[in-house]
């Protein structure tokens, strides 16, 4: 497999996510983009986070937020159904800028936040979690880069650190799930080498225990500027990369 180490470093990037540190997610696919199509590089990478999901469901399973599964999973659910459904009609180019402009939200979100005063504790708003939940089946299914929309809703509860870790691999386990018949109907997942992929898994699991270890120990603002600056870069990229064949 061509750019095997990219490969196997986002592998371990999707399992560290899954350990606790959700936002190095958003990095595996636009890193892979660079070399393919985003959507068959999110087909690729669906198997790793399965299995990544797997350990990282074990180690959160006594940490998460009940209400916070019941209404984003259905959700969820239905806006994988609905991506699922465009998908087809979705040109390598468009998905390439698809990519690259939920990098670069991400990062806008991330930055009104810091201008922010901190704000007081959200309610729990039940419409406002069926349209999150929703746009982050549609954006997990195109990129695995769901966490914007997930976070927009989550996030203002102002939930325990690894409650809120907990929480979204528990949710994204669900989602990814969700994907496989779509992705199959799609031929995302169709050639893919199976000694690769359990090597993969392999590097995925161990990525999500070594995860957990860093949430618990590696200050957030570390990383967090760390991934957003690759992001950065990443997603600029790739819109750069696209946008002039979208324009007439």
């Amino acid at each position: 497999m061509d750019h095997i180490w990219f490969v196997t470093l986002a592998a371990l990037i999707v399992g560290a996510s899954k350990g606790g540190l959700t936002s190095a997610g958003s990095l595996a696919v636009p890193m892979l983009s660079i070399w393919m199509d985003p959507l068959v590089a999110a087909g690729m990478l669906l198997p790793i986070y399965i299995v990544s999901d797997a350990v990282g469901v074990w180690l959160y399973r006594r940490e998460y937020s009940p209400r916070n599964l019941r209404l984003p999973i259905p959700s969820g659910l239905a806006g994988v159904a609905l991506a699922s459904v465009l998908a087809p009609y979705v040109s390598e180019t468009l998905a390439i800028f698809l990519t690259g402009m939920i990098g670069l939200s991400y990062l806008a979100q991330a930055a009104v936040k810091r201008l922010r005063a901190v704000p007081a504790e959200a309610r729990f708003d039940r419409r406002k979690g069926v349209i999150w939940g929703i746009l982050t089946g549609i954006t997990s299914f195109i990129s695995h880069s769901g966490a914007p929309p997930f976070q927009a809703f989550v996030l203002p509860q102002r939930l325990r650190k690894m409650e809120y870790a907990g929480t979204v691999t528990i949710v994204f386990a669900a989602i990814n799930l969700a994907k496989l018949p779509g992705y199959a109907a799609a031929g995302l997942l169709s050639g893919l080498d199976g000694r690769t992929l359990a090597l993969l898994a392999v590097v995925a699991a161990a990525g999500a225990v070594l995860g957990r270890k860093l949430a618990q120990r590696l200050p957030d603002h570390i990383y967090l500027g760390l991934i957003q600056a690759i992001l950065l870069v990443l997603s600029v990229y790739l819109v750069a990369k696209s946008a002039p064949a979208l324009i007439p």
